[in-house]
């Protein structure tokens, strides 16, 4: 009978932890269980967020912002040198603080910090990067212009802004659409679950 029991509980339990996948994706909540013995240690690669259009634009975002970077880094001489090291600070950081979101989100790395706010985090990254590259790259213009490389970095800076820019757009919109509580909502939701259902299981135990 205790068994019985016991494993009502532990299906209860289990039934709740799908309630955690509002912070396993980091836009778009899901109904699907969290399955933590999949992958290395718990750790999965989510396929379905790098097909998304998130997951798109911060493959496009990392892969612009190193190629600026790569630009801005060939360039030899300069003078005056205060724009091209402004503009190589700025890709650097851009491309390594939205390279490690990225390798969060597609692991889903999020989850074992779910009392993040992860789409303000990815908002306010985007939102940076968006006016420190559209800054760098007219400061870039404006100081450095006469070598194909300044060129070109200043075409990426540009381009890169623009993919950030769109990405802003789209986080807003989910943001206002009331996804942006969702996760620490559906958090809450399933911490108090979990904690009913263990103390349930812990009651059962005493009584028997």
């Amino acid at each position: 009978m205790r068994n019985n029991e016991e494993a009502d509980g532990f299906d209860g339990e289990a039934s709740n932890t799908s309630m955690i996948s509002g912070a396993s994706s980091p836009y778009q909540p899901t109904t699907e269980p969290v399955h933590a013995g999949h992958g290395l240690g718990g750790i999965r690669c989510d396929t379905g967020f790098l097909k998304s259009n998130c997951g798109l634009l911060k493959i496009a975002e990392v892969v612009l912002a190193l190629i600026a970077f790569i630009c801005i880094e060939t360039i030899m001489l300069c003078s005056p040198c205060g724009g091209v090291y402004f503009f190589e600070f700025v890709s650097c950081s851009a491309f390594v603080v939205t390279g490690v979101l990225l390798l969060i989100f597609s692991l889903n790395l999020h989850t074992k910090v779910p009392h993040i706010n992860w789409m303000l985090t990815d908002l306010v990254n985007t939102g940076v990067s968006t006016f420190f590259f559209i800054l760098a790259s007219i400061v870039l213009a404006a100081l450095n212009h006469k070598g194909e490389s300044e060129i070109a970095a200043v075409v990426f800076g540009f381009l890169v802004s623009t993919v950030y820019a769109f990405n802003t757009y789209l986080i807003v919109k989910k943001w206002r659409m009331g996804d942006g509580r969702s996760g620490a909502v559906q958090t809450s939701e399933y911490t108090r679950a979990r904690t009913a259902s263990r103390g349930e299981i812990e009651a059962r135990a005493e009584i028997q």
